[in-house]
């Protein structure tokens, strides 16, 4: 190959990494400019033959925990008559049994009339409690997507496979005129920190994530003034996992892309030393259509679990170039441990 040829190539393939790299979506909105790639291993939940069909329509909102050795994957289950929190355990994260909805709808006129989902479990020594996304309005049939107000309400069992018994006299918080809150107050990943548990909700519009704090599991919760970052940062979703080897948090996220309209294009992560305190530069990529073997083009919510010595990192997808809510299964992508903020 004659020098001037490879030059021109070197060149053009540098002009493309430095254009790849200065990517802006059409608003404006803040990118990601480093990474942390998680090497995916696919799809390890496919929807469709779920009990009674409850998830015959897709499978969303992945959201990983254990109990006495045993994996329990809740994630809504598009069934025939809207969105419900599923449940699917396995003791290997390779096979999978499908339990079936671990909600049901509320009655006409309550809170979660039109879906009971998207499920954030805590252990307190005694008993689970269960913060879940209640809405009374969707979309039209067949997909029946819940829509706005989306809301946080309480349930609370003995064990994490049910039976949970839902706790209508508990309002955790709820949305806000004139907030950054003011459509959506939907649940995320509780921390306890001293006395005082924190949860790091979903709020609207624009797209991002507060702080709620109480001291009691079964009481009210207050909600901190500002979100974690600016709402321009377009995120939802909350997932975090504490590093030892450096102190270090690490907060999982949804990014809200925007390419002909707005949908889930990636899984980000936020680094601070302190759960109080997040900067929105200190972020990074974790898994979009460069990285993922079977989504090209939309990623859903992220939640992460420490299996041996990696993250696991469940996700959900449409698959190729779809950005559907619907027909979507579960993934899983790693990273190895411990973790570390990258570097410019």
């Amino acid at each position: 190959m004659k020098l001037n040829t490879y030059l021109g190539i070197t060149m053009a393939f540098m002009t493309c990494a430095t254009l790849a790299q200065e990517i802006k979506y059409a608003d404006g909105r803040p990118v990601a400019a480093l990474r942390m790639e998680a090497k995916d291993q696919g799809v390890v939940l496919k929807h469709g033959d779920g009990p009674d069909q409850c998830d015959i329509l897709g499978a969303r909102e992945a959201l990983i925990f254990e109990e006495k050795g045993v994996y329990h994957l809740f994630y809504d289950g598009a069934g025939p008559k809207g969105w419900l929190a599923c449940l699917a355990t396995s003791k290997d994260l390779k096979a999978w049994q499908k339990k079936g909805p671990m909600l049901d709808f509320g009655k006409p006129g309550e809170s979660d009339s039109a879906s009971a989902s998207s499920p954030w479990v805590y252990y307190d020594g005694r008993e689970w409690h269960m913060y879940y996304l209640g809405t009374p309005n969707v979309s039209g049939a067949p997909d029946l997507i819940p829509s706005f107000p989306y809301l946080t309400l309480k349930a609370k069992s003995q064990s994490l496979a049910g039976p949970w018994v839902k706790q209508p006299d508990v309002i955790p918080f709820r949305t806000k005129p004139g907030t950054y809150y003011a459509d959506t107050a939907s649940p995320g990943h509780i921390v306890k920190q001293g006395r005082e548990y924190l949860m790091f909700f979903s709020a609207s519009m624009k797209r991002t994530l507060g702080i709620a704090r109480t001291k009691n599991l079964n009481g009210s919760w207050a909600i901190d003034a500002q979100p974690i970052v600016p709402p321009e940062e377009q995120i939802e979703n909350s997932s975090l996992y504490f590093e030892p080897a450096n102190q270090t948090w690490f907060l999982f996220t949804n990014h809200i892309g925007l390419a002909g309209g707005e949908y889930t294009d990636a899984v980000w992560v936020y680094w601070s030393k302190d759960l109080n305190t997040w900067e929105a530069k200190n972020k990074a990529v974790v898994l979009d259509g460069k990285n993922c073997t079977w989504s090209k083009k939309c990623i859903g919510m992220p939640s992460v679990i420490v299996v041996g010595k990696r993250l696991a990192i469940f996700y959900d997808a449409p698959g190729g170039d779809s950005t559907s809510h619907m027909r979507r299964d579960i993934g899983l992508a790693w990273l190895e441990l411990p973790l570390s903020p990258p570097k410019p």
